[in-house]
């Protein structure tokens, strides 16, 4: 295994991040939700707040309104160095954990689907090792890379938006992953390796999915 960094974040999405009706759908941070602790299943994430509450991410399976696409998208992880390029590219207004990840990785420079896909191992609360594979990019979508534009909800797409979009591919925007096996709670502090390397597909293979 590889050191890679340490989570210094966890957070669920309450419901979808994208809302209202097309043309005018929009990008809105506000259904994410910083948490204590976060819990894995083969279903996706659940949250535990500070009080001990939880709440049930939108990408878990069980969730009532869903986004779960056949098991391919319930875990999200997103690295602090992704961030930092989006911000240099789009402004301050891009804060840490924006794009809606359920894990924050500290991470300097650019993490690419070579590099994860052999799989990302995260330390437990409980002092064991969650393994997480299947890595998918994280396609961006129109209403995030509008919201990182800062355009407003009923200026058309153009040429901007499409330059935008292709800045956000190739795992700039995140990963998704899957997890198998019992459940397991992560912590902020948790450390964060790389799986020893294997074939990995490449940049331009089908191995993306657009984030929902």
């Amino acid at each position: 295994m590889q050191l890679l960094g340490e989570v210094v974040r966890l957070q669920v999405q309450r419901s979808s991040l994208k809302v209202g009706e097309k043309p005018h759908r929009r990008y809105d941070p506000a259904p994410i939700t910083a948490v204590a602790r976060l819990s894995l299943d083969d279903g996706g994430v659940i949250g535990w707040d500070a009080r001990g509450e939880w709440l049930v991410d939108v990408h878990h399976r069980d969730h009532p309104a869903s986004k779960n696409a056949a098991g391919r998208n319930g875990i999200s992880l997103g690295f602090t160095g992704h961030y930092a390029a989006m911000r240099r590219r789009f402004g301050e207004h891009v804060g840490d954990g924006s794009a809606g990840e359920n894990i924050l990785v500290r991470a300097e420079g650019l993490l690419t689907l070579d590099d994860l896909a052999a799989g990302v191992i995260i330390e437990t609360l409980d002092g064991g090792l969650a393994r997480l594979s299947n890595v998918l990019v994280a396609e961006p979508c129109v209403e995030f890379t509008r919201f990182c534009l800062r355009r407003p909800d009923d200026a058309p797409s153009d040429t901007d938006v499409t330059a935008g979009l292709d800045f956000l591919r190739r795992g700039l925007r995140g990963f998704y992953l899957t997890y198998q096996g019992e459940p397991v709670a992560l912590q902020p502090g948790a450390r964060v390796f790389l799986e020893s390397s294997g074939a990995a597909p490449g940049l331009d293979s089908p191995a993306a999915l657009c984030y929902r």
